[in-house]
């Protein structure tokens, strides 16, 4: 399954809310309900499953990792990601 092209929400300044799912069967950013999802294999430890997620969510949006900053939700399930 390819990602959803998300290119649209990369203005700068744009603050995109997403749902993780850790330990998932597949790394994938769906768009469901008009909610983006991001399902990563890796653990909620340490920050791997944040990393993971900005990889995956930046390669959707078709932007640098390095331009995602999380705002809010480091711990939590519902995240909140800036484009820089």
């Amino acid at each position: 399954m390819d990602d959803p092209d998300l290119t649209t929400l990369a203005e700068p300044g744009a603050e995109i809310a997403v749902r993780v799912t850790p330990r998932a069967s597949r790394n994938a950013v769906v768009v469901q309900d008009g909610q983006v999802r991001v399902l990563v294999t890796t653990v909620p430890e340490d920050g791997k499953a944040n990393k993971a997620v900005v990889k995956l969510l930046a390669r959707a949006l078709g932007i640098a990792p390095s331009r995602l900053e999380l705002v809010r939700g480091a711990t939590a399930r519902d995240k909140t990601f800036r484009v820089r």
